[in-house]
């Protein structure tokens, strides 16, 4: 009877052991920040809703942006946060998310885009198959803003001008190229001691990122050029995703989708926040928004990178054709 019974326990054991799992997710950013809200709210759902763990590594846990691509293609890490300017280097078509004056800086907009995208939704799945992984969720984090020592209105003024710009995303350099700027492509973790040393004139990023790290405090000026917006995308390990139950299938569809609506609440409030916070601790901190007519030059020269981003393949100039008729479809609804 007592061999029975331990046979009874040691088989629960096998049971729930087999039913529960730990699974890494490791995002480019802290845990109070955009990628970490989503992240934090992912794993509230699946282990609110199941027996499975999520661990988190936030920025610099596990090592850089590329080596938490590198992890996550070959399953060490099942889950992976990372900003769409991050993933171009491997998956080319993200560069999408980061060309010069497509994406629109209207709220309405960008909400009815990242969620009604075909380029998202239909086409952008089986390009990320191709890589090893699953695309679970893209998403804004902020419009970009521009910090700098001096004030600019031209591509004139940024002339030689030292930009700092994401390690891995050769739509950036040509972007800052192309507005007459010299791109600086440099780890986040360089970015604070480059401004301090003047290695660097400039850099970009959304105020909540500008204001939670200081970085107003170490240049002069912000301007907004209205040239694009910050993204981010969350994506899965394939074989991992592959060998789940249809169960925990749609338990991580489902946490992704509650994530997403999470994050697009909270991404508004933190850029806004952001702003609010520069105004009122650093009053002589200079924010400067270009006028139309000053963008228009800017436009203009972004037009060659625009180019240059569908004339390097087939598969490029396809996603570039579905974003304008989404991005159209956002416009109208927004109206």
């Amino acid at each position: 009877m007592k061999l029975f019974k331990s046979l009874i326990v040691a088989g629960l054991i096998t049971v729930t052991s087999l039913s529960a799992a730990t699974w890494k997710y490791a995002f480019g950013e802290g845990t109070s920040d955009p990628q970490g809200i989503y992240a934090t709210a992912f794993k509230s759902f699946i282990e609110e809703n199941s027996r499975n763990k999520i661990e988190l590594y936030k920025v610099g846990s596990l090592g850089e942006e590329t080596d938490l691509m590198e992890q996550t293609r070959a399953g060490l890490i099942q889950f992976l946060g990372q900003s769409t300017g991050y993933m171009g280097g491997t998956i080319p078509e993200m560069d999408i998310f980061t060309l010069p004056y497509v994406m629109p800086t209207d709220t309405k907009q960008l909400d009815y885009f990242f969620k009604n995208s075909k380029v998202i939704n239909e086409m952008l799945p089986s390009i990320f198959h191709k890589h090893g992984l699953e695309l679970l969720s893209i998403f804004p984090e902020g419009e970009m803003a521009i910090t700098t020592f001096e004030e600019f209105h031209s591509p004139a003024d940024l002339q030689g001008k030292k930009m700092r710009v994401m390690p891995g995303s050769p739509i950036l350099v040509e972007t800052y190229k192309a507005f007459g700027a010299s791109p600086q492509p440099m780890s986040w973790g360089d970015l604070v001691g480059a401004l301090k040393t003047g290695m660097v004139d400039g850099q970009e990023n959304p105020t909540v990122w500008i204001e939670a790290y200081g970085l107003d405090d170490l240049t002069k000026v912000l301007t907004y050029t209205g040239h694009g917006h910050f993204n981010a995308s969350v994506s899965a390990n394939k074989k991992f995703y592959d060998g789940l139950s249809s169960r925990d299938k749609k338990l991580v569809q489902k946490a992704a989708e509650f994530a997403h609506k999470t994050i697009l609440r909270e991404a508004q409030k933190l850029d806004a926040y952001g702003l609010g916070r520069i105004i009122r601790t650093n009053p002589t901190y200079k924010i400067v928004t270009l006028t139309q007519d000053e963008r228009k030059v800017f436009k203009e020269k972004a037009k060659a990178v625009q180019e240059s981003f569908a004339s390097k393949s087939a598969s490029n100039k396809k996603v570039m054709e579905q974003m304008m008729k989404d991005l159209a479809a956002a416009e109208a609804n927004a109206k």
